[in-house]
């Protein structure tokens, strides 16, 4: 047994504090002292780039993935919906934590002149209240070619822009007035105690969240079974069946990290379902699709349902999407 386990993370707020929670998890459950080794990644490097310029999420886990294959780190902690859908030879998730409210969030200034003209305060409103606070016109904080699609359907006139950096300074910004809002994942403003900042968050039907949205996972190497045996103590079953289902379905379709694909499986009396969508980048058009199996067979779920939104046209959209976006990481026309 290794007198210590050393954890691979980025160094941004989220990151640690997930990499931080997988220790304490690790320690509980009888593993060895566990040691943090912060890695500079080039998502973190290329600050000011919006990350489909630049090659997708996958620069967020790129260097932390080498460093594991170089022996210089036992495991690596990420944000799964930030991981390729096949991965390096010779490494693999080897557990996950349970999940964290996997949609996503619209965060309105915290002194709004459009909200207290229409006499709300900036959180607990609903999908319709926000829209019309908004105005016909706002300008929305995001990157993500997979929110920009579907939230075009929603709001056809919106002017989005990326921004990157630690989440309070992405709320700093905003409430500075960068942006009349910003989309974001639930999960991390939860995780970091902004959850007050929430003023909405956008049900599956409106947004399917990103694949892996909301899911801490574990990354080692596939012959370090020391390393296997000590996650596998904290694995969440229904969270790792839902991320099969999920990275299934995007390996399917040939998708990357920064590709119009929204997949959320939900878990159920040993069952899952799962609700997917592609959406063309400028919203003209969405395919979506769904499915049920028990959870034991997520990875063939994934699979069906990528089948069914390919009969449905989703392969023209995500090849259009490669045209536009030529960085596009990971697809194939």
């Amino acid at each position: 047994m290794a007198s210590e386990l050393r954890v691979g993370t980025r160094g941004s707020q989220l990151a640690l504090w997930q990499a931080q929670l997988v220790k304490r998890r690790l320690e509980a459950a009888g593993a060895p002292p566990c040691r943090i080794v912060v890695i500079a990644t080039s998502g973190d490097r290329l600050q000011e780039a919006p990350l489909s310029d630049v090659g997708g999420k996958r620069l967020f886990v790129k260097e932390i993935e080498d460093a594991l294959l170089r022996d210089e780190i036992d495991l690596a902690v990420h944000s799964s919906k930030d991981m390729p859908a096949v991965l390096p030879p010779g490494l693999m998730i080897a557990g996950v934590l349970p999940r964290e409210d996997p949609l996503d969030a619209i965060v309105l200034p915290a002194s709004s002149r459009a909200l207290s003209a229409v006499g709300h305060e900036p959180s607990g409103m609903t999908l319709e209240q926000v829209v019309a606070a908004l105005g016909p016109t706002p300008s929305i904080g995001t990157g993500s070619v997979r929110r920009i699609a579907q939230l075009t359907r929603l709001m056809p006139n919106a002017r989005f822009a990326p921004i990157r950096g630690n989440l309070d300074t992405r709320l700093r910004k905003l409430d500075e007035g960068a942006h009349d809002a910003l989309v974001l994942a639930a999960a991390g403003l939860r995780r970091l105690g902004f959850a007050s900042r929430i003023s909405t968050t956008l049900p599956a039907e409106a947004c399917v969240p990103a694949p892996g949205q909301g899911i801490v996972a574990v990354e080692v190497r596939g012959d370090d079974i020391e390393t296997r045996r000590a996650v596998a103590r904290i694995d969440d079953r229904e969270a790792g069946a839902a991320l099969r289902a999920e990275r299934a379905l995007v390996e399917a379709l040939g998708g990357g990290c920064q590709t119009p694909i929204g997949a959320l499986a939900l878990p159920a009396g040993g069952e899952l379902t799962l609700t997917a969508a592609v959406v063309a980048i400028d919203g003209s058009r969405a395919v979506r699709a769904h499915g049920r199996a028990p959870q034991a067979d997520g990875a063939a779920l994934g699979a069906h349902v990528a089948d069914e939104l390919l009969a449905q046209g989703a392969r023209e959209i995500l090849a259009d999407a490669v045209r536009s976006h030529g960085a596009v990481e990971g697809l194939q026309p």
